[in-house]
């Protein structure tokens, strides 16, 4: 994306963004809290106009190119992160409080003294569940994150909380650039995401085959779903079959559409029902599956149509899970004109979403009514 093209659709949504903000009145005025925002490469930009919409001014500048922005907000951290969380964005993909910071370019002595603020919070006792989630810009030299990481927890031994990857009480977040540091603690709630970054990180299977599946790992932890609790599903655009084969994991009856092959490990699986055509060559019974998802790489426009003319199939109240590209000059215009299309074909859209495994493009979680 171009500042050009941003600049235009920013322009185009101002109006909107002032009308949304001038309810919130003069309660917060004096107030300001800063945040490190991160999002997926390229769409920073987005993210910062889905905090525009929700706060009016907002001043940040970039700590990574092209996906981490730190960013001072006009309302207190706590109004922030319930705005933020409530407002369900669609390109901002993780935030972390800034309480400390300090300019240098020692990266140890930066370490350290982040490292000493947060001991003396206090907030890291002993019995406290704490995650250490240490990044750094693309210009910081020095150590790698790993080694960073280890340094900071003996750091912060001391405060005799335990360190755990998961199930924390409280996040410390620590990010370090080439002449800054900045930390702060949180609960793992109020990051919106509690993976360092919003990086959603899964192991590779062996005789996994394709790195799509990881985006539906991902969509069923985003979205709160549970994959096994489906009863029938029809993946459209199946091959080569990452999706396929986790519906199968999970023990469903999977009906995959699609003229290309699937990989060879599938076709024997007893729950697998293998139609070689395109979607729209195949005719399905109404309200034969439970759950429809879609991954391919079609034009919106085409995609909309595409699963309007399924829906059908699907039963009422069932689920859809569809990837939409982003081929637009103007993705959040985009966005909003999908939405409308898919609620016109009786799908609600639950959750909007570019997720970390996510490229150019969104997921949709939608229900049929």
């Amino acid at each position: 994306m171009s500042e050009n093209e941003w600049e235009n659709e920013r322009e185009d949504t101002q109006e909107e963004a002032q009308a949304e903000t001038k309810e919130s009145g003069d309660e917060s005025k004096n107030e300001e809290s800063l945040f490190i925002c991160t999002a997926n490469r390229d769409f920073a930009a987005y993210a910062q106009e889905e905090l525009r919409r929700l706060f009016g001014s907002v001043k940040s500048s970039i700590l990574s190119d092209r996906e981490v922005l730190l960013v001072k907000l006009n309302v207190s951290s706590e109004e922030a992160v319930r705005k933020i969380a409530d407002s369900r964005p669609i390109f901002l993909r993780h935030i972390q409080p800034v309480q400390f910071e300090r300019t240098g370019e020692n990266a140890g002595e930066l370490l350290g003294e982040a490292a000493a603020f947060v001991s003396e919070t206090g907030l890291l006792h002993a019995g406290a569940r704490a995650a250490l989630q240490v990044r750094k810009s693309e210009g910081a030299g020095g150590d790698g994150v790993p080694q960073l990481k280890e340094w900071a927890e003996e750091l912060l031994r001391a405060s005799e909380a335990e360190f755990v990857t998961a199930d924390a009480d409280w996040i410390v977040s620590i990010y370090l650039t080439a002449d800054a540091v900045y930390a702060g603690v949180s609960r793992p709630e109020d990051n919106l995401s509690d993976w360092s970054g919003g990086a959603v990180r899964f192991r590779r299977e062996e005789g996994q085959l394709s790195r799509a599946k990881f985006k539906l790992l991902e969509a069923e932890r985003e979205f709160g779903l549970d994959l096994s609790a489906y009863r029938s599903a029809v993946d459209i655009g199946a091959a080569p079959g990452g999706w396929t084969s986790l519906l199968l994991e999970r023990g469903l009856k999977v009906t995959a559409v699609d003229p290309a092959k699937l990989h060879p490990s599938l076709l024997k699986h007893s729950n697998l029902t293998y139609i070689r055509k395109n979607a729209s060559e195949v005719k399905f019974r109404d309200n034969e599956f439970d759950l429809l998802v879609c991954d391919m790489s079609w034009s919106p426009k085409l995609m909309v149509q595409l699963v309007g003319d399924l829906l059908h199939a699907l039963t009422p109240g069932g689920t859809a899970i569809v990837t939409i590209k982003l081929m637009h000059k103007k993705p959040m215009a985009l966005i909003k004109e999908v939405i409308a299309s898919f609620e016109n074909s009786r799908l609600q859209v639950q959750r909007a979403k570019q997720l970390f495994h996510n490229r150019e493009e969104i997921t949709l979680y939608m229900i049929k009514y």
